[in-house]
């Protein structure tokens, strides 16, 4: 094993449907600058290249770093799947149709002449919190994102757990309720359909719709357009103790608590971390969720598994591509 970096710096990007961003992160996961840039996914390969390539350019600019310098040590791109993390290849990914089969990782390592790794979003900022968040210190972590979607990704002694073909940890489609609602995936009843950011905002949708709480605080704030109710302005009447917002958090809290109690009969972590953007509205019930998982896990030590905000949120991603290449700054890997 070689003696650590004492300089070096990984560069982090986070691809998205509409946007990439991209920072320059050193060896204890600081991000010492970011940028970011429009994402041209509908266009052809080389344009979603392009952008990637320009956020990175960029970055390096602001930060007064060239990329052929050796100070930059490698580039951690999290992009959404379905991905092969191994080749770097980006199979067929619904919000990027620009990519097709398209080999990501050997495309950008040809211009920059360093490493460059690829994995989903969900996986790397998984191994972001292990190596410099919530899950420092911990040996088997299970980390979910709960946002427009639920993204989960499994940490085993510091290895992303990607399965036999790439495709593990996708815990967000786990069905809950094989009767209930069409998850975008095709699935019925998956913890998505019940408990990310559009999900919350159906089910006050249909329980307005029902006529039994037409005095809610959420129509208010929502101006009387059914279109205008989201996971958001559900926080801000909970808040203002509406009584449906009450009942709709509730719900969410037991929902959650019933996926994750199937989650640790499966995999029995060391700790369990929330994240993304319905993570702050439900961060005041974490302790309502572990109290309610001897109900819903045949694990009767389930409540010793600590329940733990995310430490990284909106730079999930930069974080993620950036702990991609830790090991290159850490042992020259």
């Amino acid at each position: 094993m070689r003696e650590s970096s004492t300089i070096g710096f990984v560069i982090g990007v986070d691809v998205g449907g509409t946007k990439v961003a991209a920072g320059l992160v050193d060896r204890e996961g600081e991000i010492r600058t970011q940028t970011r840039m429009p994402m041209v996914a509908t266009s052809d390969a080389s344009a979603g290249l392009k952008a990637v390539t320009s956020a990175i350019d960029l970055v390096c600019r602001q930060s007064g770093t060239d990329p052929c310098s050796g100070l930059i040590r490698g580039i951690g791109i999290c992009a959404p799947g379905p991905l092969d993390p191994v080749t770097g290849v980006i199979v067929n990914p619904p919000n990027l149709p620009c990519w097709r089969n398209y080999p990501l990782a050997s495309e950008v390592s040809k211009l920059y002449q360093i490493p460059v790794k690829v994995d989903n979003d969900a996986n790397a900022a998984a191994l972001a919190e292990v190596r410099w968040g919530a899950g420092r210190g911990y040996r088997n972590v299970f980390y979910a994102t709960i946002g427009t979607g639920i993204g989960t990704g499994i940490v085993f002694d510091g290895k992303i757990y990607h399965g036999r073909t790439g495709a593990a940890g996708e815990g967000g489609h786990l069905s809950i309720n094989y009767l209930g609602p069409q998850c975008a995936c095709g699935k019925s009843g998956c913890i998505e359909a019940y408990a990310s950011g559009p999900a919350i905002a159906r089910r006050t949708r249909e329980k307005l719709a029902s006529g039994t709480h037409a005095d809610s605080v959420i129509s208010t704030l929502s101006g009387g357009n059914m279109e205008a109710v989201s996971s958001e302005l559900v926080n801000k009447a909970y808040r203002d103790r509406d009584p449906l917002a009450t009942e709709i958090v509730r719900e969410t809290v037991e929902l959650l608590s019933a996926w994750l109690g199937n989650i640790i009969d499966l995999l029995d972590p060391d700790v369990i971390i929330i994240g993304g953007g319905v993570a702050s509205m439900l961060q005041p019930f974490f302790g309502d969720i572990s109290g309610q998982l001897p109900r819903w896990s045949i694990n009767s030590r389930s409540q010793e598994i600590p329940l733990l905000m995310a430490r990284h949120g909106a730079d999930a991603g930069i974080a993620g591509g950036a702990a991609l290449c830790a090991d290159i700054l850490e042992y020259g890997l």
